[in-house]
């Protein structure tokens, strides 16, 4: 299972760093929050990065899909 995360669901930062996330920790960086700001609606794979046995979970974003804007019916 692939799970995504939108800029909603990370809380909007605003700021590149370390944030927890309900997973363990999140990574956000300044191209990510720069993808988000020109396509708010993108959501980002969610990478899960090796960590040790007992401690929190890593993750940063990976590759992110931009949803289709739905077409005006001009008729």
């Amino acid at each position: 299972m692939v799970n995504k995360v939108t800029w909603q669901r990370a809380g909007r930062v605003t700021e590149p760093g370390r944030y927890m996330f309900r997973y363990g920790w999140l990574t956000i960086t300044a191209e990510d929050l720069a993808i988000w700001q020109q396509f708010p609606e993108a959501s980002f794979t969610l990478v899960n990065l090796p960590s040790a046995p007992d401690a929190p979970e890593e993750f940063h974003l990976g590759a992110f899909e931009i949803p289709a804007k739905p077409t005006v019916d001009e008729h």
